[in-house]
């Protein structure tokens, strides 16, 4: 599609993003509001206990960082106002039914507005608790599906996921979906049941807890129980089984609207928009760079064959514009040209 008519999309849409204090998630919301100004609605959904609490979140976690520069620049002193405006802060959490949001007003206007969402939602940390990556990875995405289902003018739901969620596999890998059952060790366990692993937390934490151990140890255990049941499926990290595991419950979704599946490598600092090399606190392999770089760094382990796949974050955000657009515009005639599978890499 050409950029006019990708632009022309964006026009008069109402997005809800989740995880919008996330690196990505920024960068998205600065580039359609600087790009599109006449978006009708951002629906930025923030963890927090009210109204009052999601709005300072997103005034020092996300409008206050310097990626917002330009636009503040472009709009000078009526940035405020043209904010309040465009973007809705919504107080939610993605790891309970109808995303947390308490308002059932608000709740029935963005179920009425809604025609993208986008869920960006996740905790990367590749040893998280079992229950907490469970919780936000897998059980999340099953809720913003059961969201989306209830928005009428829904026309493209776009899930973030991770390369990553093929393990380590090696050679091309074919851009397909995740089926409920799948698992990437076949000679360890043949069936992965969604259903076996939220029962395995629940009754791991439930005897941790009788047996009155400290909130550290219970911490190490959970993160051990992940690791674990990673590995037996096939997985090396919590972050990408859990993540693998969101992108199975997604199957299920049915309707007029289509499914992006985004998968993107390492994501690193800007190349281009609004500027050139913003990024946020130490991201992925940020902390060898800079270990590297102060001298404290002398050896790293690794394979000297190896190829590292990193990309900006503004490239992934480009694609994942792209992709909503095209997506919009197509007319699925079955359920399976309705999801869509996009690897992002260098």
């Amino acid at each position: 599609m050409e950029l006019g008519s990708i632009l022309q999309f964006l026009e008069n849409s109402c997005i809800l993003v989740t995880g919008a204090t996330g690196f990505l998630a920024k960068i998205f919301i600065e580039k359609i509001l600087r790009v599109q100004p006449n978006v009708k609605k951002f629906y930025v959904l923030l963890r927090a206990q009210d109204t009052n609490s999601a709005m300072l979140r997103f005034n020092h976690e996300v409008i206050s960082k310097d990626l917002f520069r330009v636009l503040k620049g472009n709009y000078g002193e009526n940035f405020n106002s043209f904010l309040s405006q465009k973007v809705r802060v919504v107080a939610g959490d993605i790891t309970f039914e109808n995303l947390g949001v308490k308002d059932s007003n608000l709740l029935e206007e963005m179920w009425k507005e809604i025609d993208i969402v986008v869920n960006s939602a996740a905790t990367t940390n590749f040893d998280e608790r079992y229950d907490a990556s469970f919780k936000i990875n897998t059980l999340g995405a099953l809720h913003v599906l059961n969201f989306s289902k209830k928005c009428a003018k829904l026309k493209v739901l776009l899930h973030v996921s991770t390369a990553y969620v093929h393990g380590n596999g090696v050679g091309l890998i074919p851009e397909r979906a995740f089926r409920k059952g799948d698992t990437l060790d076949g000679a360890k366990i043949s069936y992965l049941d969604i259903n076996t692993e939220t029962k395995i937390a629940k009754e791991r934490l439930r005897e941790l807890q009788t047996q009155n151990a400290t909130e550290k140890e219970i911490t190490r255990a959970m993160k051990d129980l992940g690791t674990e049941r990673a590995m037996l499926h096939g997985w090396p990290n919590t972050y990408v089984f859990t993540k693998a595991m969101g992108e199975m419950v997604l199957e299920n979704f049915k309707g007029e609207a289509n499914l992006i599946i985004l998968r993107p490598t390492i994501i690193t600092s800007t190349i281009t928009e609004p500027f050139s090399g913003w990024i946020e606190g130490f991201r992925t392999l940020d902390s060898i760079f800079v270990a590297y770089g102060k001298g404290k760094l002398k050896i790293f382990v690794g394979d000297p064959e190896s190829t590292v796949d990193i990309i900006p974050g503004d490239m992934v955000v480009n694609c994942m514009v792209a992709t909503i657009a095209v997506a919009a515009a197509s007319r699925p005639n079955s359920d399976e040209s309705r999801l869509s599978i996009y690897h992002i890499g260098s």
